[in-house]
């Protein structure tokens, strides 16, 4: 089988070398009946692990790493289930187009909803478990005894009764050769022992001495690379271009129209394609949305607020009739922007192109979803195309459900047949080209009656839908209601509503953009949050009631919200006297389901100069498999929702975004950093949670909430630098 082995440059070369700049091919070779080989001839024990003589044990995880972690959790737990040797361990990609030819073995290589582990670690686990098991029988196998008188651990097996000891990578040739166990029986959390720990990452050692190839590094003999420019509105054209003006430059081999709605330039170093690119002139047909602006924008979300028609996303009781008896109502209009991934990486692909073969290099979270568009876009048959996965230099959502970057790449290198093409974004058009966190506005209405008591709520969300932009069929499907909408605040689900409200209506008037909408770490727990937990705070105030005391009422029927909530908010020091000139806030939600809750203590100078001190962030998300690396994603996910929160935002002028690089899209600083302490409460239970995306969502309301307590302003609109504060 094709394999993608952890990329670092010595690896690289030789496996590139091996099949003549491909990669090395693992293949069904005489040295015994149907023993299934890697690249490096060892033994394919089952699908997910290859033994290697000297005991080294490869782990093929199909999920994409892009600093997350998911790499190492998943090996961890084919590890645990195979009790080798951790030391031994080393991760491996396997193919998209293998993972087709072998009807799906590896199951879905999409990452992304925080789903690298949790929807992965019951199979993950019996290929682990499975495996072990043949090893164990080979070994009993040649001591001619039964192989429940064997154990494994630490890559060792042993018979117990005899004491006769031998090692996987002595077995290995014999296991691959017996039958696949059908009964599988996984081991019990509380048992592990690599599982659950936090073992140290298996990609940091080639991150830190440089060993570690991006796309963006990639070199391929004889490979030319190419820059690109699409229309910078949204929907318009090529009209025309002068490719005689830079077809003379230095380097340049080729200028080309790359579909209807973008040029690129072929040259032998990127820098001279991007040169000849920003001299080439270019005529664009830009349409229409050239008339869209910001404020045009804001309009058309600001009349669905008020809306008759609008898909319910959750409901209970009669709100509107509870609204309508109210002795009091309390009523706030929220609004949330445009906002850029931003990966340190921009997006890139390589790909090689000939009639009998078609070969893509990409960073990518979804390789399925790259494996399709080179499909599509090269022509050939799935046997005759293949996707290699790199790791990514950040990925957010920007590079699962979108492969335009790999479209553009194997259109190119069909202009340029036999030759390896490196397609490389600028910084400026990966920023132009977003997929970007969709624009949403929200009135919230609270219903009192006389004595104070929350009798009714509607939550009216006007904006834009991810999905009737990229999966219109789930869309269609559900009668035109974007489920997705709802996250956080849904009726049911991984993101179900954390509060028990009598008299409830969620519902949401879809109105879409021209700008292309897209899945941002988070999605739309990011806004809901916001609305719903600053509203929250501003119900307790109108209530005369102290925010966290006021939430529990409502919060009986969700112990695991509750339990998160309460961990924060002992862990703050909530309900005692704050340091001097500090104030605090909260928030909980549930996400991906986790259940997450945040305590901000935060400063103000000035009435707008803010310091978070310290965040406390409380996950329960079933299960740990690696807490160091769950400390790190709730650390790295403030860093994400307070940029977010103080700096950034993507505005719409003549139709395009007007951020094109980071003097425009900031992000936070380390000195601005504040204080994390991580609370990891997993619960167990049948249900996994995920890491990566819950616990962005919590940062900003709990910041808010704070603010609020330290200055008595509401801010109901982000980013917060609109409002003169700042972050110090």
């Amino acid at each position: 089988m094709t394999t993608m082995p952890k990329i670092n440059r010595r690896t690289f070369l030789l496996s590139t070398a091996a099949a003549g700049g491909g990669l090395a091919l693992g293949l069904r070779l005489p040295f015994g009946p149907e023993i299934v080989r890697a690249a490096d001839g060892s033994p394919e024990i089952n699908a997910w692990v290859v033994i290697r003589p000297d005991d080294t044990v490869v782990v093929r995880v199909a999920r994409s790493e892009m600093g997350q972690g998911t790499i190492t959790g998943l090996a961890q737990l084919v590890a645990e289930a195979l009790e080798c040797n951790w030391a031994k361990v080393t991760p491996e990609y396997p193919p998209p187009g293998q993972n087709v030819a072998r009807k799906r073995v590896w199951g879905d290589f999409s990452t992304g909803g925080s789903r690298g582990i949790r929807m992965s670690h019951e199979y993950v686990r019996q290929g682990g478990a499975a495996a072990r098991m043949m090893l164990v029988q080979a070994a009993a196998n040649e001591w001619k005894v039964p192989a429940a008188e064997c154990s494994a651990a630490n890559s060792v097996i042993t018979h117990q009764a005899s004491g006769r000891k031998t090692t996987y990578g002595k077995v290995a040739e014999a296991a691959a050769k017996l039958e696949p166990p059908k009964d599988v029986k996984l081991k019990d959390p509380k048992d592990w022992k690599i599982a659950g720990k936090p073992v140290k990452r298996l990609d940091t050692l080639d991150k830190v001495t440089g060993k570690q190839i991006y796309g963006f590094d990639l070199k391929l003999p004889g490979m030319l690379n190419a820059a690109i420019m699409e229309s910078p509105v949204f929907g318009g054209k090529v009209k025309s271009f002068d490719a005689a003006k830079v077809s003379g430059m230095k380097g340049v081999k080729k200028v080309l129209q790359v579909g209807d709605t973008a040029v690129a330039v072929v040259a032998d170093t990127w820098w001279h394609a991007k040169t000849a690119l920003d001299a080439l002139t270019i005529v664009w047909d830009e349409g229409p949305n050239a008339k869209v602006s910001s404020a045009s924008i804001a309009d058309v979300l600001k009349a669905g607020l008020d809306a008759e028609q609008a898909f319910v996303g959750n409901q209970s009781g009669d709100a509107k009739a509870a609204l309508a008896g109210a002795a009091k109502k309390i009523e706030a209009v929220y609004s949330y922007p445009y906002q850029n991934h931003v990966c340190m990486e921009p997006m890139n692909a390589t790909a090689r192109y000939t009639p009998d073969k078609c070969e893509v290099w990409v960073p990518t979270q979804d390789g399925e979803s790259s494996f399709a568009a080179l499909l599509s876009a090269s022509g050939l048959p799935a046997d005759k195309c293949e996707v290699y996965k790199i790791n990514l230099g950040g990925g957010f959502g920007r590079r699962g459900a979108f492969q335009d970057y790999v479209t553009q790449a194997v259109r190119i290198a069909k202009e340029m047949p036999g030759t390896p093409v490196k397609l490389l974004w600028s910084r400026e058009e990966d920023m132009r080209q977003g997929r970007f966190h969709p624009v949403m506005q929200c009135k919230l209405t609270g219903a009192f009656d006389a004595s104070n008591n929350l009798t009714g709520l509607h939550m009216r969300l006007s904006g834009q839908s991810i999905l009737a932009a990229v999966r219109p069929a789930v869309v269609e499907k559900d009668k035109g209601r974007d489920a997705l909408s709802f996250q956080g605040v849904f009726e049911t689900g991984e993101h179900s509503f954390g509060y028990t409200i009598p008299n409830l209506l969620i519902d949401h008037a879809m109105r879409n953009t021209h700008v292309p909408p897209g899945f941002w770490r988070g999605v739309n727990i990011n806004q809901n949050a916001i609305f719903f937990e600053c509203f929250m705070d501003e119900l307790a105030q109108a209530a005369g009631q102290d925010p966290l005391e006021f939430r529990r009422k409502f919060m009986a029927g969700h112990p695991r919200n509750l339990g998160v909530l309460n961990a924060v908010a002992e862990r703050i020091g909530w309900g005692k006297p704050a340091p001097k000139g500090r104030f605090r806030g909260l928030a909980q939600m549930k996400a991906f389901n986790s259940f997450v809750a945040a305590a901000a203590e935060i400063s103000v100078e000035g009435g707008n100069k803010v310091k978070v001190h310290r965040i406390v962030g409380a996950t329960d998300c079933g299960y740990a498999v690696n807490p160091a690396q769950i400390d790190r994603q709730v650390a790295g996910s403030f860093v994400y929702g307070l940029s977010a929160l103080f700096m950034q935002e993507c505005t719409v002028k003549d139709g395009r975004i007007e951020q094109e690089n980071f003097d425009t899209y900031d992000s936070m600083r380390i000195a601005q950093m504040p204080k994390v302490e991580s609370i990891i409460m997993p619960t167990g239970g049948a249900i996994w949670g995920g890491i990566g995306e819950p616990t962005i969502c919590v940062a900003a309301p709990a910041v808010l909430n704070a603010f609020f307590q330290a200055t008595g302003k509401r801010i109901r609109s982000v980013p917060l630098k609109n409002h003169g504060i700042q972050l110090v």
